[in-house]
């Protein structure tokens, strides 16, 4: 029986769950459903089931919209994680038990218990209890009962997530076998990437409630489309250099572009995935064989051994403008760290920790090319203008995708909205496949903050519009007010237009909040060329551990600013009172773009106008990003 989700949706109360999934599985397929706990995997299953109600979207089974259709009607036999076989019931009487409800007569449902038992290798154990067998027969019972109606589809969510990894393997063999010898389309979800990837005719990765990418198992390890399933799945490394004349310049490394993979202007980042295993850890660089490209010398600074292999990470100093994703650096680590996997070796131990090794690749991946996720909302304030304008000169930058969103009352006409939007577009954004426009109708910061949610956007612009009824936010319109009380993502207030984003003021204090502030506006110093002035204010009277640990910080923060290519410099005052310390610094400086956290926890609604950036937002008109902190 084959399957169809189209735009399939869930949400409860605000939380979007499971966002527009579509999906086509093919009759007697094994798909795997692979995410991190969360994700909406399971959700996804159960809704397919019949268990969850539908938010919107449509459910296909061989064609029939079972939708809305109760779960006995829809031909799915599901197994849970804790397995949920009845206690008081024998082995026998559990697999039975879905046979009774539907009637069937007593000899043809023994006779079908019987050969489930034999196909689960339960034969004989019909006659005992749930506490007279082991978890691992247990989750074979639940298998059984699952098949005992002959279901067209088989639904199994975790099922083997709560055994010991032997029982877990067995069962995986034998799993494998029963869906082979009885051909039924299948649907697992699990966290378990090894699982996974020895199940699954294909896996489908999923993250946040979007299916991120879908393959058969060989190309989402070796040959992934995005940077999400080529950090989630194995050890990858991922670095970016940049195309130059049709190559790819990593530090100073020329490795030619492979063949199909995907295009990069000149001068764009280019980000290349080798797995550990495709390392090659030599002595002297190996000039001579042209299957492998040397990239610069490492030196050992762990090594862990896993059993016939041992994890080897190397601590590289001379990839000159390289930037690493995975690894993912630690906040104020400038070196570039690769993984590698080698060998283990039956006598001595050659890759002892400080000592130094050429690194090369036999194999790299192209993924294709990618920028910042923005949000940009416009309405016809001059503010909104402003906003648009500085949106836009953000994507330019990133080469990202950008969305372009205005809301209206339900009274107006959508067509009329959009097609003003779309008149806009040729001003400001000179690439239109990396631009859409989108018209939402209802309150505008309920609006804002819904797409936000659906779009998974890194970062939110919105400018000035109307003028809140309290008169402590006077210099903010109570739209960004409400948005940047409550998004969970970096919201860009514009209140004026700028000519250039040249100069980023990024504000910081000392601890774990200053890290997402220092992160995040690396990123767009990076992504705009820009030079970044990493500014704090030392708190008055401050004692001497308070003195170390804020250096240690500002430290950290310039070397995670190094590691991102940023130009970069620190200044520090000492007890300026705040807000107006960073505005006078504002001024003084001729910021493009000034960078604050966000409180964290988030202090309630009415108490709100009296937080640091909301101080900031209504004493300047330069653009102000206040970032969150990230959990």
């Amino acid at each position: 029986m084959s399957i169809i989700l189209s735009e399939l949706t869930k949400r409860f109360g605000e939380n979007l769950v499971v966002n527009k999934v579509s999906l086509e599985i093919q009759n007697g397929e094994l798909f795997v459903l692979l995410g991190s706990s969360g994700s909406g995997k399971s959700t996804i299953l159960r809704m397919i089931a019949g268990l969850t109600e539908v938010d919107a979207g449509r459910i296909e089974l061989d064609g029939r919209d079972v939708t809305f259709l109760p779960p006995q009607t829809r031909g799915t036999g599901f197994v849970f994680q804790n397995y949920s076989i009845f206690r008081h019931m024998t082995v026998l009487e559990n697999i039975e038990f879905g046979l009774r409800i539907r009637k069937t007569p007593l000899e043809e449902r023994r006779q079908r218990s019987e050969e489930l038992l034999e196909l689960v290798g339960l034969s004989g154990l019909g006659s005992r209890f749930a506490d007279q067998i082991s978890g691992g027969q247990r989750q074979r019972v639940a298998l059984a009962r699952a098949l005992a109606y002959q279901p067209a589809v088989l639904l199994l969510d975790e099922p083997f997530g709560a055994l010991d990894v032997k029982i877990r393997a067995q069962l995986r063999e034998r799993l494998i076998d029963i869906q082979r010898q009885l051909n039924v389309t299948t649907i697992l979800v699990t966290h378990d990437q090894e699982e996974a990837f020895e199940l699954g005719d294909r896996i489908g990765v999923i993250e946040r409630g979007d299916l991120i990418e879908v393959g058969n198992p060989e190309e989402l390890y070796h040959r992934p489309k995005t940077e999400f399933v080529a950090t989630f799945i194995g050890n990858g490394n991922v670095l970016v250099g940049r195309a130059e004349g049709g190559q790819v310049k990593l530090g100073s490394t020329i490795l030619p572009f492979p063949k199909n993979a995907p295009f990069h202007d000149e001068g764009a980042p280019v980000r290349i995935l080798f797995r550990p295993e495709t390392v090659v850890l030599q002595d002297q660089p190996v000039l001579q064989k042209s299957d492998i490209h040397m990239l610069a010398q490492g030196l050992v600074i762990q090594r862990v051994f896993v059993g016939s292999q041992q994890r080897i990470r190397l601590e590289v100093d001379g990839l000159q403008g390289v930037r690493p994703i995975a690894p993912p650096p630690a906040y104020g680590q400038r070196m570039t760290h690769i993984v590698a996997l080698q060998q283990s070796l039956s006598s001595g131990d050659r890759f002892r920790t400080g000592e130094s090794f050429w690194i090369g690749v036999r194999d790299y991946h192209i993924l294709a090319p990618t920028g910042l996720k923005i949000l940009t909302c416009y309405d016809e304030s001059p503010g909104g203008e402003a906003a648009f304008e500085f949106g836009a000169r953000l994507a330019e930058a990133s080469r990202g995708p950008t969305t372009l969103l205005t809301v209206i009352e339900h009274n107006q006409a959508l067509a009329a909205a959009k097609e003003k939007l779309e008149l806009l577009r040729p001003k400001y954004y000179p690439h239109p496949s990396h631009f859409e426009t989108r018209v939402r109708q209802g309150a505008s910061a309920a609006e804002i903050l819904l797409e936000a949610q659906d779009g998974h956007y890194e970062v939110v612009v919105i400018g000035q519009r109307g003028r809140t009824v309290n008169p402590n936010l006077a210099g903010m319109g109570s739209t960004a007010w409400q948005v940047l009380n409550q998004a969970a993502v970096p919201v860009l207030i514009v209140q004026s237009p700028r000519p250039n984003i040249q100069r980023i003021l990024i504000c910081t204090a000392a601890g774990e909040p200053g890290k997402s502030d220092v992160r995040f506006g690396g990123r767009l110093a990076r992504t705009t060329g820009a030079q970044a002035t990493v500014f704090h204010i030392r708190r008055p009277r401050s004692t001497g551990a308070e003195k170390k640990r804020t250096d240690r910080h500002l430290r950290q923060a310039q070397s995670t600013l190094e590691s991102l290519k940023v130009n970069c410099e620190i200044k520090v005052i000492d007890e300026a009172p705040l807000p107006e310390g960073i505005l006078s610094e504002a001024e003084q400086g001729d910021y493009d773009l000034i960078v604050v956290g966000a409180p964290a926890p988030r202090s309630p609604q009415q108490f709100r106008w009296k937080d640091l950036d909301s101080h900031i937002v209504n004493g300047t008109t330069r653009p102000v990003l206040i970032v969150p902190m990230v959990e």
